[in-house]
């Protein structure tokens, strides 16, 4: 019913600069909390973003002051620039929203997964 297409991933060298972007589609009524997430090898995915339906942000520590987090509720897109990037950085980085429908119900959904790897 609903699908979220991610964008934007790469190889970068540390210090550098990405830009993510994910789109929702399919039978979206509204979109609550879009966020981000990352997951590396053997490890519990965490959360690095998250952007409330009026524009709040939160972030974890790790991220902040490197990283921000937007939304174009016109696209229903989300969107993660990467500054200053560092190694620990790499992983795959996922997005994430909680959508209501247009049959009214809201569930959490996930993109694919775009690979960010920055080397140093």
């Amino acid at each position: 019913q609903v699908q979220l297409v991610e964008s934007g991933g790469g190889l970068v060298q540390a210090g550098g600069s990405l830009r993510l972007s994910c789109a929702a589609s399919g039978l979206i009524f509204s979109i609550n909390a879009m966020g981000w997430y990352r997951q590396t090898p053997g490890k519990q995915r965490e959360l690095v973003a998250i952007v409330t339906s009026k524009g709040s942000t939160n972030y974890a520590d790790s991220v902040k002051g490197r990283f921000t987090i937007s939304r174009d509720n016109a696209k229903n897109t989300v969107y993660l620039q990467l500054d200053s990037l560092k190694p620990e950085d790499t992983a795959v980085y996922y997005c994430n929203a909680n959508v209501a429908t247009i049959s009214f119900q809201s569930s959490d959904y996930w993109g694919q997964g775009t690979q960010v790897t920055v080397s140093s």
